[in-house]
């Protein structure tokens, strides 16, 4: 077993410049590694937060265990409107990565998923701050791949073959 090194204060900002560039790289691994590396040192950075929990989202697979791991940071965000929106983009990317997927029988969990997160969104609406419309256009990312995808829909009333989304 190692014991990790801990980073200095002093270099959080950059660590998290860092961490921002391997996201856009597309090396989300390295981005959460910074980040959980971050947290160690200032456990409440929200920087930190909401780059560790989309860098979780950028590795959802079918299985959804990165899901689990990006909703249990929600709490530690600060703010109603910082918990509903990610609550929301956690809901939205890992119902895009099933559609993506396009495994048989997910089609009412991809409904529900989008559902949920134009759910938060909404609720994010209703208490953003001035001009942020981020939710905004979110929502309507949800519905224009639910317009466009006509066999997400909800599972048949009484079907209960699918598990829940969550």
């Amino acid at each position: 077993m190692y014991t990790l090194k801990p980073l200095s204060r002093e270099g959080i900002p950059a660590a998290l410049r860092k961490a921002e560039r391997y996201r856009l790289l597309n090396e989300p691994w390295e981005a959460e590694s910074i980040c959980r590396d971050v947290l160690e040192v200032d456990g409440g950075n929200q920087e930190a937060l909401i780059i560790l929990l989309l860098a979780l989202t950028d590795q959802f697979g079918a299985e959804g265990h990165e899901a689990e791991a990006a909703r249990a940071l929600v709490p530690r965000l600060e703010g109603e409107y910082r918990r509903a929106y990610y609550s929301g983009l956690i809901c939205e990317r890992r119902a895009k990565k099933l559609l993506e997927v396009r495994a048989p029988g997910t089609d009412s969990v991809i409904y529900n998923g989008l559902r949920e997160a134009m759910a938060h969104y909404d609720e994010a609406e209703r208490i953003r701050p001035p001009g942020e419309d981020d939710p905004l256009l979110r929502w309507n990312s949800c519905a224009r791949i639910l317009m466009k995808h006509p066999h997400v829909r909800p599972a048949p009333a009484g079907d209960v073959g699918e598990p829940p989304f969550d």
